[in-house]
């Protein structure tokens, strides 16, 4: 038997800015594959404000990498701090972002144009059944898949207010020590 101990890459009194990067990556990782099973397993096809609604957990799974990085390194605390704002931000933004959408989705507001209300031109009657065949159009408007009432949208509310909540608190803590 050796005296060697293992070594943990999280120190043993972790800091709630590594706590707080660290649960936001996973949060984000855990999303985004939820939303490529349901894409690529449930074959439910994203609409263009689904897609857009990624961009913020595409931006935060490398800022919360690198932000606990920082943190675990011991960078500098305004380096630290102004990632986990950054992830704060980019979560309330896209929960703005989800809520529209979910009011898209329960018509209390018109959506954008060019994926809500009827399908328009669809060409020449010619081609109409090669198109119908080769064209999948994905309504902003139109709920694909609810559970307990909420839609991915509805969650993705959710969700991006708890990964903003987690990166003010990280913030928060780690100005005050």
């Amino acid at each position: 038997m050796s005296n060697m101990t293992a070594v943990s890459p999280i120190p043993r009194k972790s800091s709630p800015a590594l706590l707080a990067a660290f649960a936001i990556l996973v949060i984000a990782a855990a999303t985004l594959a939820g939303a490529w099973y349901f894409q690529l397993v449930l074959g439910l096809q994203p609409c263009p404000l689904c897609l857009e609604q990624r961009y913020a957990y595409y931006l935060a799974i490398p800022v919360a990498a690198l932000t606990a990085l920082a943190a675990g390194q011991n960078a500098p605390r305004g380096l630290v701090i102004g990632g986990l704002i950054i992830l704060a931000l980019a979560a309330l933004a896209n929960a703005v972002l989800a809520g529209y959408h979910a009011g898209v989705e329960w018509k209390f507001w018109p959506g954008p144009s060019d994926c809500t209300g009827p399908v328009g031109n669809l060409g020449s009657a010619g081609s109409l059944l090669d198109r119908l065949d080769k064209v999948k159009v994905v309504m902003c408007d139109e709920v694909q898949w609810t559970f307990l009432g909420l839609s991915l949208a509805g969650y993705n509310v959710l969700i991006s207010l708890l990964m903003a909540a987690i990166g003010l608190w990280g913030a928060a803590r780690t100005a005050r020590h």
